[in-house]
């Protein structure tokens, strides 16, 4: 009896050490699954903030392809009024060039037709004075002529040498002081169209 005794304390000893070896095993498999847990849940919650995260980039993305595509299309429609606005404005560019060309061809006209009426005219005519005052007459209609297209002759003879509206062919020695860097002569005139000058005045220079 004392050995059965014996034997069965034994047993009830390895029941405990079995116990106590299993129970921080288990502890151990209840902490690592709540960690996982844990882990899960925060892994769901960062996929789920990445997911919108992406979601606005991607609305972002569309946006700003929506408002390239309307950018492009103001810009082709500015550029083609720009490219429409040029052609037409060198057009009239042209036609305001070529009708003011046109006018004063036309008032050029009367002129010529006053040279060849004096042309015939001196055939017959013996009187040297009359010629003269005939040519001098038509000389003075096309000098009124150019005054009304605002081209003027630029006064140059006395005048002090300017290099704006005058140039110097030559220089010549002058006796008095007071027309050293003067014009003393004109060999060419020179005109103006309203402010600018379209042909300098060709002159002499005292020095």
């Amino acid at each position: 009896m004392e050995n059965e005794e014996k034997v069965d304390q034994q047993e009830e000893v390895k029941e405990m050490d079995v116990t106590a070896e299993n129970t921080p095993q288990t502890d151990n498999l209840t902490a690592e699954t709540d960690t996982n847990t844990r882990k899960n849940g925060l892994f769901s919650k960062k996929n789920h903030k990445d997911k919108n995260k992406i979601q606005e980039l991607e609305a972002e993305i569309e946006k700003l392809k929506a408002e390239k595509a309307e950018l492009n299309d103001r810009f082709l429609r500015l550029y083609s009024e720009f490219d429409n606005y040029k052609k037409r404005a060198n057009k009239e560019k042209l036609d305001i060039l070529s009708t003011a060309s046109e006018k004063v061809i036309v008032n050029l006209l009367p002129v010529i037709d006053d040279f060849e009426r004096a042309i015939a005219a001196n055939e017959k005519v013996e009187d040297i004075k009359a010629i003269k005052d005939g040519f001098v007459l038509i000389y003075n209609k096309l000098i009124q002529l150019l005054k009304r297209f605002d081209v003027e002759e630029i006064q140059a003879k006395g005048e002090a040498f300017n290099t704006d509206f005058h140039e110097a062919v030559t220089h010549f020695p002058t006796e008095k002081e007071e027309d050293k860097g003067k014009v003393i002569d004109v060999t060419e005139k020179g005109y103006k169209l309203k402010d600018k000058v379209i042909r300098y005045a060709k002159v002499v220079v005292g020095q």
